[in-house]
């Protein structure tokens, strides 16, 4: 639970209510202010996917667009914002202009009479990325107990497409090791997902790949599946093998971040 969830049980609650939908959300919180402005440091709320306030206060509509900005900026980034909105005789004196930001801090213009400075944390909550595991091997049991541990959320099968939610990051890992894995390879590649692994050899995979073709899966979604899964520690057993695909996991879910942010 962060700070502004204990400060505010109805903020808390809310907040809640969103995790248990799966939705993206974000806590808006006034650090610092300086002239005549409506809210002062410390007021909080809670904004929507798009930058709408759900829960709480931030003054007027002074500092609404580009908290909206910001708030679609740091969900998309899943990193957090610090806007400093102020006028723009004052953001001339300082040499920057809106939009710019310099030292972690972005710069938008305050157009009300006012005149007030606000500048506001925005922090993301992103619902936990999802882990699907297909299989009932060792690894598999391996990789589902030791997932959650890495802030992943387990499920062991492809959702039907009604209950997908296209806010929830993916990955699929194939380990059922001789039992299924055609129809398996099938769901998962037929699934909305960021990252497809397959445990089993080179030579294996090669095999299915061909009937996998013949089944009218598209041949860049085959050549993207990672196989075998897992980087390479020589590992050996089923609990070294899971962590081996837990680390590139990570990796994974690392890269996407810093390319967003490149």
């Amino acid at each position: 639970m962060t700070p502004a969830e204990v400060l505010s049980s109805d903020l808390a609650d809310v907040a809640q209510e969103l995790r248990d939908k799966q939705e993206p959300f974000a806590f808006a919180t006034i650090v610092r202010t300086a002239g005549s402005t409506a809210a002062k440091p410390g007021a909080k709320a809670l904004l929507g996917a798009d930058g709408t306030i759900l829960h709480g206060w931030l003054g007027g509509g002074c500092t609404r667009g580009a908290v909206k900005r910001a708030t679609v900026q740091a969900l998309q980034d899943g990193t957090p914002q610090l806007i400093s909105v102020a006028p723009e005789e004052l953001l001339a004196e300082k040499g920057v202009a809106a939009g710019d930001e310099v030292d972690g801090t972005r710069f938008a213009r305050n157009g009300c009479p006012s005149k007030g400075s606000v500048d506001i944390f925005i922090e993301p909550c992103i619902p936990m990325p999802q882990l699907i595991v297909m299989g009932a091997s060792p690894v598999a049991q391996a990789l589902s107990s030791l997932a959650p541990q890495f802030h992943w959320s387990v499920a062991n099968a492809v959702p039907a497409q009604t209950g997908d939610n296209p806010n929830q990051a993916r990955c699929i890992v194939v380990a059922t090791q001789g039992q299924g894995d055609l129809d398996a390879l099938k769901a998962a590649l037929t699934c909305r997902s960021q990252f497809v692994a397959f445990v089993g050899s080179k030579r294996k995979f090669a095999a299915l790949s061909d009937r996998l073709e013949q089944a009218g899966i598209h041949r860049s979604a085959i050549d993207a599946v990672r196989a075998p899964a897992g980087l390479d520690l020589g590992a050996v057993t089923p609990e070294e093998i899971a962590l081996s695909i837990l680390a590139e996991l990570v990796k994974v879910r690392r890269a996407a971040v810093m390319k967003i942010n490149a």
